[in-house]
């Protein structure tokens, strides 16, 4: 059960800002930065990284059932530093834990989590489909004979400590419904103080935001603009102070040039988490920067030169693991000489 006491849980950042910072939640200053090299004689050395927190995606959906009580408590074993959690509306309105917009792709059942009361959803098995990290001809499906349930939201917090932060990404529509069903969790569980929310619909940011207590990650269009405008433009619209923004480590765009005649496009793996947009979101103020998809040792070590927050990770026991022998040895991570559009805090100096 949470404790009647939840204090409220924020990552500090990882390269402080030397700006005058806003009140929390306020809109930054008026103006747009650009971000250069500092490459005078006197400039001092960049800050030893730090080791990014791990935030266990969907519980660790690759080490156990997503979503699940198994999976958290597994996530929390592995010394997890925040859980991320995926939530719908049952209906009878509950809010549980399910990401897909059908039953069947993680269940034995079919259908959206909408249509069945919260009972109903009991009765399904959330491991059914689930392999583990390791594919298999045939495959494996080790929980058909250990099956796991569909948990609520309310039984997910019970179980997570109040030191531990929890993201809570929506995933349902229409979003007012969901946000007053979740609000009334947050409120029996004393809980608005170690919950962030998140969701890639924009249309949460609305309705959550009438909730004086409710932390929420920057809206994803908001973040994704000004990745690309850092990155391809070159302006730098830093936020407010205490902001909370995610985003992929790399993430495969398309981008479309239009001609009189046709269009022209180019695909790439774009880093828009480089070190002119982290730069950029530290210039103003403090923040909270997230990773999202690090699964591997290459992409933790990117992030921690980077200076990011956290990562979210799919499997906290190999991340945990990674993370451990990188704290003995981070050889692997330190790059010699590296260009100041791979240092972390380059300078930024405001547009005239």
């Amino acid at each position: 059960m949470a404790a009647s006491c939840s204090p409220t849980v924020v990552l500090p950042a990882a390269v402080p800002s030397t700006a005058p910072s806003t009140a929390a939640g306020s809109p930054a200053p008026s103006g747009k930065t650009s971000v250069s090299p500092d490459t005078s004689a006197n400039a001092s050395p960049p800050a030893p990284p730090s080791f990014p927190r791990l935030v266990a995606h969907r519980g660790g959906t690759q080490d156990r059932p997503e979503n699940t009580l198994l999976a958290i408590e597994t996530a929390l074993a592995n010394g997890s530093d925040m859980i991320w959690l995926t939530v719908q509306l049952s209906a009878d309105d509950v809010p549980v834990l399910y990401r897909p917009a059908d039953l069947s792709s993680l269940t034995e059942g079919k259908g959206p989590v909408a249509g069945m009361t919260f009972a109903q959803l009991q009765q399904l098995n959330a491991g059914w489909n689930f392999t583990g990290p390791v594919a298999t001809q045939p495959p494996i499906y080790p929980y058909r004979t250990r099956p796991v349930r569909i948990p609520s939201l309310r039984e997910a917090l019970q179980r997570i400590p109040d030191a531990v932060p929890v993201v809570l990404d929506m995933k349902a529509l229409p979003a007012a419904a969901q946000t007053v069903a979740v609000a009334k969790v947050l409120d029996a569980e004393r809980a608005w103080g170690r919950v962030l929310i998140y969701s890639t619909e924009a249309d949460y940011q609305r309705t959550f935001g009438s909730y004086p207590r409710a932390r929420l990650f920057e809206s994803r269009d908001a973040t994704r603009q000004r990745l690309v405008d850092m990155t391809l433009g070159g302006r730098c619209d830093a936020p407010g102070n205490g902001t909370w923004a995610g985003f992929e480590l790399r993430r495969k765009v398309t981008v479309t040039e239009t001609f009189t005649l046709g269009k022209g496009e180019t695909t790439t793996n774009a880093a828009f988490w480089n070190a002119r947009t982290v730069a950029c979101y530290r210039s103003r103020s403090a923040v909270n920067l997230v990773a999202f998809g690090v699964n591997d040792e290459a992409g933790y070590c990117e992030a921690m030169r980077l200076g990011v927050d956290a990562v979210m990770v799919d499997s906290p026991t190999r991340m945990r693991a990674i993370r451990a022998r990188l704290k003995t040895l981070p050889a692997p991570c330190v790059r010699d000489g590296a260009s100041a559009l791979n240092t972390p805090g380059a300078p930024v100096t405001p547009n005239k």
